[in-house]
């Protein structure tokens, strides 16, 4: 075993392995809300601050990482195989942004199991969601709606 590997089992055992955001001062996980009284910090002690955070490699690295979960969830779709590549890639941005609340785009999801990209648009447009993206929601729709990615 290297040097390195050595090191790195010797701090995962006095720091710790922590999957998700935590506060270094409490210990405590961070969710929305929360006051952080140290700094935000994941895994063995990886500090998120300015000035260490993630590097553009790892930013890489998760978003393939979730893009995988989001194609996996997308296939779940009946349908999913009946979408263009442009449409597909709506479907992926919106779980993406909205993880498994996009199962309650229930009229949208009715529209695209019958092909009605028209109405599917409509729906992402009447939504809270487009309410809270703005721009991204429109772009998204009417890429639906006209099957060429922008």
């Amino acid at each position: 075993m290297s040097f390195i590997e050595r090191l790195a089992e010797q701090l995962i055992e006095h720091e710790g392995v922590r999957l998700a955001v935590y506060d270094d001062a409490t210990g405590k996980p961070i969710e929305a809300g929360t006051v952080v009284e140290g700094n935000p910090t994941i895994g063995v002690g990886r500090l998120l601050t300015s000035d260490r955070g993630i590097s553009d490699k790892e930013v890489k690295m998760l978003l393939m990482n979730d893009l995988t979960w989001v194609a996996a969830k997308a296939e779940t779709y009946g349908f999913w195989h009946k979408l263009d590549s442009a449409r597909q890639m709506v479907i992926m941005n919106m779980i993406f942004n909205m993880g498994n609340r996009f199962d309650q785009f229930k009229k949208m999801i009715a529209a695209l199991e019958v092909g009605d990209f028209k109405e599917a648009s409509l729906q992402m447009l009447d939504s809270r969601w487009a309410d809270t993206v703005k721009t991204r929601a429109v772009h998204l729709a009417e890429q639906m709606r006209t099957g060429e990615a922008k």
